[in-house]
């Protein structure tokens, strides 16, 4: 009964793969599998359901549904006894491999996010191999900046940026960066992504990522310099043109920077 309500679904589930009530019926059957069945039984049909989902995915890589519904799916697979695996490693490759096939997948960059953590944490990661694994999504990301108009990848590299911010880097992949280290780090972004603007002045991710990376330099001397100040006010004003729907964002900011 349970396999064939599974098969019931699946047609259902190609059609109309946003709807929520499919996946949550579809995961409760599953469930009733794991109450009611051997568990050799149970991981099978668990198993299984990572492939279809797997699939799904490949038709529409960027269904939110999807990605939520394949979490909730290896969260039970990790748990099944008696080995209770962590499948941490194989996600992450997930990740990778869905990026490159799509930068555009804000669902695959935010597991990254979540899957960096547990993947440090398990092995006991020691401050270098933090700082490598921090030096190798950095290295990622500026490989997928020849697309700067992508908002997603902004997005993650304003989360890789969170590392490099003192009242936030205790929940960081690199915690234990010292000031000097993140100034320097922060320095280096700046100058790679102003040499986007060669070619690219037009786009407001770019300004944008510049304004939040030089404040958070400030945060972390201390103060504004006035040729920090000088420099956020130009952006700005060009943030103001390209991104007028915004202007009272900007000027908010504008007004901040001159308290």
């Amino acid at each position: 009964m349970i396999k064939s309500e599974l098969q019931f679904l699946f047609p259902l589930l190609r059609k109309f793969p946003k709807c929520y009530w499919i996946w949550n019926h579809r995961r409760w059957i599953l469930e009733e599998a794991r109450l009611l069945l051997p568990t050799p039984v149970a991981r099978q049909f668990w198993q299984e359901e990572l492939a279809l989902v797997g699939k799904m995915l490949s038709m529409d890589n960027r269904n939110f549904h999807g990605w939520g519904y394949r979490r909730a799916v290896i969260e039970v697979l990790e748990d099944f006894p008696p080995d209770k695996k962590s499948m941490a490693q194989e996600e992450f490759d997930y990740t990778t491999k869905m990026i490159k096939t799509n930068l555009s997948n804000f669902s695959a960059w935010h597991n990254r996010t979540k899957l960096i953590q547990r993947l440090l944490d398990e092995k006991s990661a020691s401050g270098e191999e933090r700082k490598k694994m921090l030096d190798d999504e950095l290295a990622l990301i500026h490989r997928a900046f020849f697309d700067p108009y992508d908002q997603s990848l902004w997005f993650y590299h304003q989360n890789l940026m969170c590392t490099f911010d003192p009242a936030l880097a205790p929940q960081t992949m690199a915690p234990n960066l010292t000031n000097a280290e993140r100034l320097d780090y922060i320095q280096k972004e700046i100058e790679k992504i102003q040499d986007m603007l060669d070619g690219d002045d037009d786009c407001k991710w770019i300004y944008q990522s510049l304004i939040g990376c030089t404040l958070l330099a400030a945060k972390i001397q201390g103060a504004v310099s006035p040729e920090a100040k000088a420099s956020v006010s130009g952006w700005l004003n060009r943030l103001k043109e390209l991104d007028p729907l915004r202007k009272g964002r900007w000027l908010d900011l504008e007004s901040s920077l001159n308290n």
